[in-house]
């Protein structure tokens, strides 16, 4: 899971900066472990009962030995993606424009080549985005429910490791458990909409945990 650790350092990297930006053309597809492949889903598969969401959110990022927060505005209709992150005091780190074939990053020139548009995305989708769209997107994992103390939780698991079609695995086994774990802590009255929840998502294996409260 360093890929991911890499990438997301820069983010903690440029909310200390801020500069003037450029565009790149991002791929649309990323690696997140070894022999796991995903490719960004549909916009509209995020919408199926709403034609348009809008919300902003601070998030928080944790490694083994910073923290960060960053603030995000998103826009999302059946058609387009735009996700704009800022610094705590305002300083512009990128906008993310994505319509179902291509991604394109206007970023801070501070974030350099090694900030991946895709691999935050990508995150966003495994958070947001239904089971069956990520699963149709997917190689090498599945995502699904698991039983926990939050409201729900979400895990990526390997398909050697997931034990969701052999009953016959021992449920506690660390083989079992998820590399990416995502847990939605909600009030009563937004269990149904993972947006107006408290999202925390964890990677393990990179030491990286994501915290996501909306404003």
């Amino acid at each position: 899971m360093s890929q991911l650790n890499r990438h997301f350092g820069i983010i903690v990297f440029a909310l200390l900066l801020s500069a003037c930006s450029h565009t790149l053309e991002r791929k649309t597809c990323v690696e997140l472990a070894s022999d796991v492949r995903y490719c960004l889903a549909p916009v509209a598969d995020s919408l199926p009962q709403q034609q348009t969401v809008s919300a902003t959110q601070k998030a928080t990022i944790r490694t083994q030995d910073q923290q960060h927060e960053l603030l995000t505005q998103l826009e999302l209709t059946q058609e387009n993606l735009t996700l704009v992150g800022l610094a705590p005091l305002g300083q512009a780190l990128f906008t993310l424009t994505y319509d179902d074939y291509t991604l394109v990053s206007e970023q801070s020139t501070f974030m350099g080549e090694q900030f991946k548009a895709e691999y935050l995305l990508a995150i966003m989708q495994l958070i947001y985005w239904p089971d069956d769209s990520v699963n149709r997107h997917l190689q090498g994992a599945v995502i699904r429910p698991y039983q926990c103390d939050a409201n729900l939780c979400r895990g990526l698991f390997t398909e050697q490791s997931d034990s969701k079609n052999s009953p016959d695995a021992d449920k506690n086994s660390n083989n079992n458990l998820p590399i990416i774990a995502i847990r939605y802590h909600a009030s009563d009255n937004s269990k149904q909409d993972k947006w107006q929840t408290n999202v925390e998502l964890t990677i393990d294996a990179a030491d990286f945990k994501l915290n996501i409260s909306p404003i």
